[in-house]
């Protein structure tokens, strides 16, 4: 096999679709992608279902021949492979996450980050209450669609002040069987993964260039099982969707109709547009002909269904209103009144309803004038540049002895990893000790418990953290954080305290320890506050409470004077009050400090 130079590097992209598998091999020079080949082979039977492989070793066989054609108009061997997963499996969640600080905070990319993360986190969560089986998901990928500072919208977070920051965040989800059977079918054909995408994000990367996605624009990638849909806003891909119906519920309502079977309706359908009058026998051998005009009419019931489903979850996918313009690729959305009845089922005028092909692929030459750009070509070709996007792919590493498979996006940290084995992400970042509530003189009041320690990280033996970027077959480590010490405080610890409190009894100064009421008993400045206490911090003592701390036993007939005015043991004494005690028959001769000499010290 001789070996022919190219003036870059090649690169081979497969679009394993339903109907059939288009392998499309080209190298990327300046802004111009150039196919030095293509070719593409139909599945001999049904192996492939609205976009699942169903039979592995005959998409594998069928990957073999693609392969084998491709190497022999090259000249050299093909040993890697970029491919696309269908998005009848993609499972896609959009949540808001938002973050508090406790007062006004610079914010960095760490801040920044964490809150994406956090986002990312929920999305799980939410798919997980919404997936009642045992199917495991794994995140392949996650974007921005808008961050919020202090509630309000903003281009970027960082190095602004804020007291709160949120975020609007795309995650993609994949079940790890969908994604295990593209690749066991790829490696029957001798071929390793170099980049795995979605099918949505490979055509919108022809389809819809970044300087349209300021536009409110939906892409339907309609193939032969499902129809892929994306939608963008604002300058960014806001939603991914799908339906499980395309080209095939065209096909089948063909072969009901005309008593055939699957593959010669197939055929009938897409000899439409260059037929007036097509030949046929059913399966009794009896042979019939049919107009454009009779087909169009057997399929018009299908495609009125299909572009109203996908009308529907454009109008879903977009808060519940149209968008401003369609762009329809794939082989699907070729059939006569495809993009009208889609027009009509979004209210849109038909001219805002197109098929993208040749328009579209300006950037894209083949070598070989043969081919004719069209549609079902937008795929295929954007599996191709998704690789100079990101070579992405699978890769294993050990986390806490545990062997864990990555979708590779080449920037993966010890995060991704933590969240893709279901670590705790609370025990990645200090965790706070216990608060403690109680109310003071009749206010709630919540005391915030220490931080603890952050997780200890290593990576491959070395002191790492949470961002660390890792490779394949890394080795990670991961001890949880710690939980710091609860709130303490103590009453002498409240800001209400005050140490002492001052007062003449019978012309003697007396100065008594200040003490708080807590859940209707006095308490020392040296009582630890408990959760739920209720405390009064008191400013006075009663007459009583006095005695009692100077050891005076209250005889009977005693008289109290507060002020110089008569009261009772229960009358309140503030700050720098006269206290004076006299007995009952007292002529007033001798001094009240003679009387009571014995008792106050």
């Amino acid at each position: 096999m001789q070996k022919i130079k190219y003036s870059g590097q090649l690169v081979f992209g497969l679009d394993i679709g339903t109907r059939s598998i288009v392998g499309t091999v080209g190298y990327k020079e300046n802004n111009t992608f150039y196919i030095v080949s293509q070719y593409s082979k139909a599945h001999e039977t049904r192996a492939m279902l609205d976009g699942q492989i169903h039979d592995i070793n005959q998409v594998g066989e069928s990957i073999k021949a693609v392969k084998a054609k491709l190497e022999e108009d090259l000249g050299r061997p093909l040993k890697e492979v970029c491919i696309a997963a269908a998005g009848r499996v993609l499972k896609t969640i959009t949540t808001r996450v938002t973050y508090d600080f406790q007062e006004e905070t610079l914010v960095n990319k760490e801040y920044i980050y964490s809150l994406e993360m956090l986002g990312v986190e929920k999305a799980h969560d939410e798919l997980a209450l919404q997936n009642r089986s045992n199917i495991k998901f794994y995140c392949v990928g996650y974007s921005v669609v808008k961050y919020y500072l202090n509630e309000y919208e903003i281009g970027n977070l960082d190095q602004h002040k804020a007291k709160s920051i949120a975020a609007d965040v795309i995650a993609t989800f994949l079940p790890q069987e969908v994604v295990d059977g593209l690749y066991r079918a790829v490696e029957m054909a001798g071929l390793s993964v170099s980049n795995l995408t979605l099918e949505p994000i490979a055509a919108i990367e022809v389809a819809i260039p970044t300087a349209y996605r300021m536009l409110n624009i939906a892409l339907v990638d309609v193939g032969a099982g499902t129809s892929d849909i994306c939608i963008t806003r604002d300058g960014s891909i806001a939603a991914y969707g799908m339906i499980p119906a395309a080209g095939d519920k065209i096909t089948e309502a063909v072969a009901s109709h005309c008593l055939i079977d699957f593959q010669n309706a197939e055929r009938i359908k897409t000899n439409l547009g260059r037929k007036k009058t097509i030949s046929y026998k059913d399966i009794l051998g009896v042979s019939h002909k049919i107009s454009r005009e009779d087909l169009l009419d057997v399929m018009y019931p299908v495609i009125s269904s299909i572009t109203r489903q996908i009308a529907e979850k454009i109008v879903e996918l977009n808060g519940n209103k149209s968008v401003s313009a369609v762009f329809v690729v794939g082989g699907g959305g070729k059939i006569t009144g495809f993009t009208k009845e889609l027009a009509y089922a979004l209210g849109l005028d038909k001219e805002r309803v197109a098929l993208r092909g040749e328009e579209v692929l300006q950037q894209a030459v083949y070598l070989d004038d043969v081919i004719k750009k069209d549609s079902t070509l937008v795929t295929p070709i954007g599996i191709c540049l998704n690789f100079y996007e990101q070579n992405n792919s699978f890769v294993y590493v050990q986390f806490n002895d545990q062997r864990v498979k990555l979708y590779d996006n080449n920037k993966l940290t010890i995060m991704d990893v933590a969240m893709q084995v279901g670590y705790p992400y609370e025990d990645l970042f200090p965790k706070r000790g216990k608060e403690l509530t109680f109310k003071i003189n009749g206010k709630v009041r919540m005391l915030r418990g220490e931080m603890g320690e952050s997780a200890v990280i290593s990576l491959n033996g070395n002191q790492a953290g949470i961002n660390s970027r890792i490779d394949a077959n890394d080795k990670i480590t991961v001890h949880p954080s710690t939980v710091g010490k609860p709130a303490f405080c103590s009453v002498k610890g409240l800001p209400e305290y005050k140490d002492a409190i001052r007062f003449m009894v019978n012309e003697k100064s007396v100065i008594c320890p200040k003490f708080a009421e807590v859940n209707n008993q006095l308490r020392s400045g040296y009582y630890e506050i408990q959760e739920n206490d209720e405390i009064i911090m008191r400013d006075y003592y009663t007459v009583a409470q006095i005695l009692s701390f100077m050891d005076i036993d209250l005889q009977e007939d005693a008289l109290i004077y507060v002020n110089n005015k008569e009261a009772g043991p229960e009358e309140k004494v503030f700050e720098n009050f006269s206290v004076q005690l006299q007995m009952r028959g007292d002529t007033g001769n001798e001094s009240k400090e003679d009387l009571h000499k014995d008792r106050i010290t």
